[in-house]
């Protein structure tokens, strides 16, 4: 974990989290064991505030963080303050609200990995891709009311939505202006295949969104772990 990352109460009802870095620990980031502890600790809250700017990470660690402030019974608000890109615009996805910065930006692409060995298992590796992109469609598609084929084609664009943009297509329901924007990323840090996305579709606003039935039950059952492990750890 980085020193981009923090989870604190802001008086007894509130929280805020920060997540100005990567997504995992072999990523250097905040790992969802770490974010699971972290959430526990804070006790009963009506509103967690989530502050996100982050290019993304593992996969897995950030759709556990995704579950843990879904099924949290607060009233979660996603800022995006800069970007929120890969994994950690599926994280913003868990808000009840989500808000971006008028200079901020929303990145969707498909699932990426590394894999060595025979045709085989370079054909498993392709497959499990494939099956985890469907799922985080899946999300962005009940979050925003997109189609699937159409958010599954942005996917494999790797499109960048602007603030204007992310509202539009239904990543975000308001912009915060620059006069107040907490941070912004740097462009040389991350070079995208596309820029900010620009095309008509239909939006709806849809309601906390569950992925695939077998992921979202692995993310459950993960999520229920950590949590489990935070209590001993607290105990012991």
């Amino acid at each position: 974990m980085g020193t981009g990352y923090s989870m604190k109460a802001k008086g007894s009802s509130v929280a805020e989290v920060y997540i100005y870095e990567d997504i995992g620990k072999r990523f250097g980031g905040v790992s969802d064991k770490q974010f699971a502890a972290d959430l526990k600790a804070l006790g009963p809250v009506s509103t967690i505030d989530v502050r996100l700017n982050s290019y993304g990470g593992d996969v897995f660690e950030g759709l556990a963080i995704y579950r843990l402030l879904a099924d949290h019974p607060a009233n979660v608000v996603a800022f995006v303050d800069g970007i929120a890109a890969s994994i950690a615009s599926v994280i913003a996805m868990a808000g009840d609200e989500i808000r971006i910065a008028e200079a901020g930006e929303i990145m969707i692409h498909e699932a990426w990995t590394v894999a060595v060995g025979p045709a085989a298992e370079m054909r498993a590796a392709a497959d499990h891709l494939e099956a985890t992109s469907s799922s985080i469609a899946d999300v962005y598609a009940a979050r925003t009311g997109q189609s699937k084929d159409q958010i599954q084609a942005w996917m494999a664009a790797e499109t960048t939505f602007q603030s204007g943009d992310a509202v539009k297509h239904g990543f975000a329901q308001a912009v915060m202006p620059n006069v107040r924007m907490a941070a912004r990323h740097h462009p040389s840090a991350m070079h995208w295949r596309r820029a900010a996305a620009s095309v008509e579709a239909s939006t709806e606003t849809i309601t906390r969104p569950l992925y695939d039935e077998k992921v979202q039950r692995l993310a459950r059952q993960r999520a229920r772990r950590l949590l489990s492990q935070a209590a001993v750890g607290a105990n012991a």
